[in-house]
């Protein structure tokens, strides 16, 4: 589950990132870092509806808990959809063997 996305965002840090949130506010910002959590730092944001929240114009660096986000919105360009498919199955395969062991 969760280590799965935190390899994958940590290979992400430094790259541009839109962190859409449950109250519906968006920011695009530079992934500054994140932990095991998806806490994640984001520095040099820019709020994607800024007529909606102009109270974030003078917001510069952001810390967003992982409890708070909706999803992450990742640069297509970035991301190896084989290594991601890899993990993912992997990750499959050892649910399955954890399931096996306990049925037995």
């Amino acid at each position: 589950g969760p280590m799965l996305f935190y390899s994958l965002f940590k290979t992400l840090v430094g790259k541009e990132v839109v962190v859409e949130l449950k109250n519906d506010l968006a920011v695009r910002g530079q992934l500054h870092s994140v932990d095991q959590y998806l806490n994640v730092k984001l520095n040099n944001i820019h709020v994607v509806d800024e007529e909606r929240y102009p109270h974030m114009l003078s917001v510069k660096n952001c810390f967003i808990r992982g409890s708070v986000v909706r999803y992450i919105i990742l640069p297509a360009t970035e991301i190896d959809t084989e290594v991601l498919q890899e993990a993912t199955r992997r990750e499959a395969r050892g649910q399955n063997e954890q399931t096996g062991s306990i049925a037995t």
